[in-house]
């Protein structure tokens, strides 16, 4: 067995892996990290077919663009629970 089938079949579990981890998931943001776990070992298999230049391209578009912008989301949406807790506390006097 050669060392690229090796490194395949490791990339293989991990993205396969990851990419049922951002169904998976209930929380939001561990889901987006995920995807980036997911998206990264995508850009491994470029690297593996010697596209250097397409897999720059994979991590610079889908990682430093697509999932910073759903991270960004993420923690704007996200409500904290803690904020709300102090608000509805009722004053007495």
């Amino acid at each position: 067995m050669t060392y690229e089938l090796i490194a395949f079949a490791l990339f293989a579990f991990v993205t396969l892996a990851s990419a049922l981890g951002v169904v998976l998931l209930a929380d939001p943001w561990h889901s987006a990290l995920m995807l980036g776990v997911t998206l990264v070992s995508v850009a491994v298999y470029y690297v593996m077919l010697a596209a250097e230049f397409v897999a720059m391209m994979q991590i610079l578009v889908y990682v430093g663009g697509v999932l910073i912008l759903i991270t960004f989301a993420v923690m704007l949406t996200q409500r904290d629970d803690a904020d709300v807790d102090e608000t509805d506390e009722v004053v007495q006097t």
